[in-house]
């Protein structure tokens, strides 16, 4: 198996970091090596290389593979071109400053069209970087004036309810200047009336209190001996009209009964003839 110039991952997860390197083509990806020529970064934009080109371009002449992402990378940096000029001065195709001219004119178009493509990201991202300033300029007017219309629409309504007040202003000093004149008479009137009643008010207090002392020494001297005889005589009174109502009770009766059994007697006799009759 020849001799491979392939690359060897490195860096964490999710940074994924290349190293070229020049190894046997039977050993394994990230295993051994026999040099390095390199570094490959694919996540920046454009994607940066570092390469040792006179040891690239020695182990192509050696008869070193490249894999195809390294083929890429080599052409990208101009070593397979250098090497096919080299080629073409064994050849006799041209000398060495020819081949020398045509890879410097070469590589001066490769640097200016990754220089232009670097200056046309940044001028991309400029761009977007300025719409987006736009948009925001954009929003935070329409804010400012939304906040405007709403300080206008507080100002008026201030300056209405100031007007409002100073309106209602004259008449209460009108009616202010008016009243003092006849207030003072009804307050007069009206406080002496108060206090009349307020004292009024008191004395009937002290005289309902001296009325209730009075009825409380009273009860005190009554003697405990009149409850009792008031107790006994409502027993007898009601025991007399208990009897008097039976005694009623009584001469009524006998007198429902003579009335009911007459009648009785009679509804019988007629039964009886009755059945005679049949």
């Amino acid at each position: 198996m020849p001799v491979k110039i392939r690359l060897a991952r490195r860096g964490r997860k999710f940074a994924k970091i290349y190293n070229i390197v020049v190894a046997d083509g039977r050993a394994p990806r990230d295993g051994k090596y026999i040099e390095v020529l390199g570094q490959y970064n694919p996540a920046t934009n454009p994607a940066t290389i570092r390469l040792d080109f006179d040891r690239s371009l020695e182990w192509l002449q050696k008869g070193a593979q490249p894999t195809d992402t390294c083929r890429a990378i080599l052409s990208y940096k101009g070593v397979m071109y250098k090497k096919h000029l080299l080629e073409g001065v064994k050849k006799g195709a041209f000398d060495e400053a020819e081949a020398e001219r045509r890879f410097q004119s070469w590589m001066t178009a490769k640097e200016q069209k990754i220089q232009g493509k670097v200056d046309k990201l940044k001028s991309d991202e400029e761009a977007a970087k300025n719409e987006r300033l736009a948009a925001e300029a954009k929003i935070n007017e329409a804010r400012e004036l939304e906040i405007q219309k709403q300080r206008s629409e507080l100002l008026k309504e201030a300056e209405a309810a100031n007007a409002e007040a100073t309106d209602s202003a004259p008449e209460a000093d009108e009616t202010a200047a008016e009243a003092p004149k006849e207030e003072p008479k009804a307050e007069e009137k009206k406080e002496k009336p108060k206090a009349e009643a307020k004292e009024e008010k008191k004395e009937e207090a002290k005289s309902e209190d001296v009325k209730e002392e009075a009825k409380a020494d009273k009860k005190e001297e009554e003697p405990k001996e009149e409850p009792k005889a008031e107790e006994k005589e409502a027993p007898k009174k009601e025991a007399k009209e208990e009897q008097k109502e039976t005694e009623e009770a009584e001469k009524k009766e006998p007198k429902a009964e003579v009335k009911d059994e007459p009648k009785a007697d009679e509804e019988k006799k007629d039964d009886a003839s009755e059945e005679e009759k049949k």
